[in-house]
């Protein structure tokens, strides 16, 4: 129990909390901007994942969506600035979590959003706080260790997945090579025409997931490289077949000591230093 509140500083908390609820922003905007065409679907077409039936949630109109679209872009620039850090933040995800029943209640379930939703979810929990700020917190320790464990079981889950519905046979498949033929590079282009290369990948994207809950059990100073890994591998991933795991990389930040890149305070320390010394 001690490993899961081991406590960080809760200027990382603050840093964490600005990065995820900007990305929220971004990624109605940016990243899956076609979520707000559901608008126009026709509601015989919808077919809400379990939870959704569970609760029940309303089948999605036009004012719906767009309704949730914009309280969430208003309310997730809001939480990002780290006021009212309980009331914004449970706002952020109900409404996230809404937006994430009308994109993948369509026929398309995407699974890097587990350790976002995860994120948004705890994140609430923890009251106000700052940026610099180097108190170490319980409860800000648990909110990123229970986030770094949502972004693991997915790698884990992704492969139980593949080896569940694929079976062994799905080392030696044409999956790569399917996915390359409908949305590869040039780069993976060049890399697909040698021989036994793309078997030879997929054999490493299973024991690279099978394998990720070992991340937390290397030391702590060492622990950047394999977190390096891990984004490397969804570069190389983007690089050659353009699927992007935005959500996913940001939530992935709980792993790292982001409370040390201070931006702002750069900024004013660069304009300060440039600013003309005044004439005596």
């Amino acid at each position: 129990m001690k490993w899961l509140f081991a406590p960080v500083p809760l200027g990382r908390i603050a840093a964490f909390r600005t990065l995820v609820y900007v990305f929220v922003a971004l990624d109605l905007t940016v990243f899956t901007p076609w979520v707000r065409s559901h608008a126009n679907t026709p509601g015989d077409l919808y077919e809400p994942l379990l939870i959704g039936r569970i609760l029940p949630l309303p089948t999605p109109t036009h004012a719906l969506v767009w309704a949730v679209f914009w309280a969430l872009i208003v309310l997730s620039l809001a939480a990002a600035t780290g006021r009212a850090p309980r009331i914004l933040g449970w706002a952020v995800f109900a409404l996230y979590f809404e937006w994430m029943i009308i994109a993948m209640s369509y026929g398309k379930v995407d699974h890097d959003r587990v350790g976002l939703l995860v994120a948004l979810a705890v994140l609430p929990t923890i009251g106000r706080a700052r940026f610099g700020d180097k108190t170490l917190s319980e409860a800000a320790g648990w909110a990123l260790r229970v986030t770094q464990i949502a972004v693991v079981c997915t790698y884990f889950l992704a492969a139980w997945a593949k080896l569940r519905f694929g079976g062994i046979d799905w080392l030696t498949s044409a999956v790569l090579a399917q996915a390359i033929i409908r949305r590869g590079t040039w780069l993976a282009d060049h890399i697909a025409v040698v021989p036994g290369l793309l078997i030879a990948a997929q054999a490493g994207i299973i024991a690279f997931e099978l394998l990720s809950p070992l991340i937390f059990v290397v030391p702590q100073r060492f622990r950047w490289i394999g977190v390096a890994f891990f984004y490397s591998f969804h570069l190389m991933t983007f690089s050659m077949i353009t699927i992007s795991f935005a959500p996913h990389l940001v939530a992935m930040a709980s792993f790292l000591s982001i409370e040390k890149v201070r931006p702002i305070e750069w900024a004013r320390r660069r304009l300060s230093s440039q600013a003309p010394e005044p004439v005596p």
